[in-house]
């Protein structure tokens, strides 16, 4: 049983981003780039579900510039097998990324497809879904729990008023929540052994996938500074405040 899991190149979680000065888009040059955390915990489960024995293969895939090769390093030091590299410079959104993930799910023909629920960069939540539209798969999103037997993925996710627990027929589609797992911490020496692996490369072109925009941004702009709270002395005074911002 093979294991396809997509990971994607973000600015770091904990750097603050800015807006360039003619809000043309985000200030990201000389800022630290890692691996999306959502991403990192699918790659920790389908490494996780290798080594129980359920997976025999996992194969990570990254889709943009050059640089991504350091995000699918990264995987194959946590202990993917291979890994696959879509290079382009375009700026993809969630669809055309599910549309490329698509043509390697047809190549590699895995049973199980993992990816973070969403990317903290755009926060869109959409690509694992537009996936397994795609491929006529079941999904089960939000995943906070995994079991996984030959033909059947049992998933528990977070909804609104709890947890629901979904019975997927393999091959299926799995979006990683924060809940799923906590992500090894990769040592040097496993770092400097994925640096020799090769990574396999892909082509848009290639693929045959149309990724032209079908958004286009106008402008970029930092939210507004919030004003300093005051402290009340009472509830009354409290009150007499909301019903003056017409908060109540």
């Amino acid at each position: 049983m093979k294991a396809l899991v997509a990971v994607k190149r973000v600015v770091d979680f904990n750097v603050k981003v800015r807006v360039n000065a003619d809000g043309s888009g985000v200030d990201i040059g000389n800022v630290k780039m890692s691996m999306n955390p959502f991403d990192e915990i699918a790659v920790e489960e389908a490494v996780r579900l290798k080594e129980a024995g359920k997976i025999n293969e996992v194969v990570a895939v990254s889709l943009g510039e050059k640089k991504c090769e350091d995000t699918l390093r990264t995987a194959l030091a946590m202990g993917a097998d291979r890994a696959i590299h879509v290079e382009t410079d375009a700026s993809l959104e969630p669809l055309a990324v599910a549309k490329l993930l698509k043509k390697i799910v047809d190549k590699e023909q895995p049973s199980l497809v993992l990816l973070g629920k969403q990317a903290i960069d755009d926060d869109a939540n959409q690509t694992a879904q537009m996936l397994a539209a795609l491929m006529n798969a079941p999904q089960g999103t939000f995943a906070s729990k995994v079991a996984l037997s030959a033909d059947e993925a049992v998933v528990t996710r977070d909804i609104d008023g709890g947890v629901e627990t979904v019975a997927l027929k393999l091959p299926a589609v799995i979006s990683a929540d924060l809940r799923l797992n906590e992500p090894r911490f990769v040592k040097l020496p496993a770092l400097m052994q994925a640096k020799k692996k090769t990574i396999e490369k892909q082509s848009v072109e290639e693929l045959a996938v149309n990724i032209e925009p079908r958004l286009h941004v106008k402008h970029y702009a930092e939210p507004k500074a919030r004003q300093a709270g005051v402290k009340v002395a009472s509830v009354a005074e409290l009150v007499e405040k909301l019903a003056a911002a017409k908060a109540i």
